[in-house]
């Protein structure tokens, strides 16, 4: 065995929870910000990413003056806790400047975990599952695409129902 693939094998060893995180971008060529946020996920040491959606154009959420998304859903492993996983993910949207200025304003990228196990958490910095999440199709078509249409979620059900 290779020593690449050694440590590939050990870091998936590692990883216990399954989360899925919602990726959008609507400023300064939209689809590289999702595509190297999802790169810059899968580079971290904790993180393994198991599925990919599409990539989805959709209108904005609120203000309709501004361009359009590009949104999509990964499926990842962690052995990173929920508030940790939060802190990087803002981490990784601050070196995209991201600037958190109007709420459902233009961003250069946004990720939002949406489900983390079946955790629910209920906290000032942290809700999950994404309480929003059973209202955006922008979100619940591509978690469709990669969980299933039997996929259930912690306090909201089958997600099919919702779409």
């Amino acid at each position: 065995m290779r020593k690449n693939q050694r440590k590939i094998e050990l870091k998936k060893l590692f990883l216990l929870n399954t989360a899925y995180i919602g990726i959008g971008s609507n400023q300064h060529n939209p689809k590289y910000h999702v595509i190297r946020g999802i790169r810059e996920i899968n580079h971290l040491p904790k993180i393994d990413i198991q599925k990919k959606s599409s990539l989805y154009e959709t209108p904005p959420l609120g203000p309709q003056n501004q361009p359009n998304f590009i949104n999509a859903v990964i499926k990842i492993t962690t052995s990173y806790q929920p508030i940790e996983l939060l802190a990087i993910l803002q981490s990784i949207e601050r070196k995209h400047h991201r600037k958190r200025v109007k709420k459902w304003g233009p961003r250069t990228l946004d990720l939002d975990i949406l489900i983390y196990d079946d955790i629910i958490l209920d906290s000032d910095i942290l809700k999950i599952p994404h309480p929003e999440i059973i209202h955006r199709d922008f979100v619940l078509i591509p978690l469709l695409e990669i969980t299933g249409y039997n996929f259930r979620m912690p306090k909201f059900g089958k997600l099919i129902q919702y779409v």
